[in-house]
């Protein structure tokens, strides 16, 4: 088995909320990864349904004439519902300690598992090149399934937008930032 994700993170949105389309920046910042994406073979493009991360691919898609598949395996974590007033102390919390979960929320393990079921079927898909288009925190966690370095500071360093590869070889994994801002 040999197969390569591409997992975007979600370029500058005006919000969090589900609905949130992308800022003007975030327009021009579509674009680019349009340009950006170019140079990668990729076959499949599989995106949160929110509707910052489906603008974010649609001028690659439309350009490469690939159909956007939305799933919801990859909407972004909800860490508390009520908001919480320290987020970022318990967001760091909860990369710590991967099975504490808030009001509302999921722990980070819940949704790696969420993430893992789809991982097990991109693994049995026929094609090689997948762009997978997400939020920040849930982008961090998918590539801590791969490599464990990837936590809290890592999620801090992201930029909107971000983009990792992951080759996937038979027992190796490689995941490395690919992004150019």
């Amino acid at each position: 088995m040999n197969k390569i994700l591409y997992v975007i993170r979600h370029c500058k949105a005006t919000g969090q909320e589900e609905e949130a389309v992308l800022t003007t920046e975030g327009v021009e910042q579509a674009k680019q990864l349009a340009e950006f994406l170019n140079e990668y073979p990729i076959k499949k493009i599989i995106s949160s349904p929110y509707v910052r991360a489906v603008e974010t691919i649609k001028p690659y898609a439309e350009k490469q004439g690939i159909p956007i598949i939305e799933d919801p395996r990859l909407v972004e974590r909800i860490l508390s519902d009520p908001p919480l007033s320290n987020w970022l102390e318990n967001l760091e919390a909860s990369f710590d300690d991967e099975n504490l979960s808030f009001e509302g929320g999921e722990s980070s393990k819940e949704a790696m598992v969420r993430l893992q079921s789809l991982i097990q079927e991109l693994v049995m898909d026929n094609d090689e090149h997948i762009a997978l288009v997400s939020h920040g925190n849930l982008t961090t966690l998918l590539l801590r399934m791969f490599d464990e370095k990837y936590g809290f500071e890592e999620w801090q360093a992201m930029s909107n937008p971000d983009v990792f590869m992951i080759n996937m070889k038979e027992n190796t994994h490689l995941v490395e930032r690919i992004w150019e801002e």
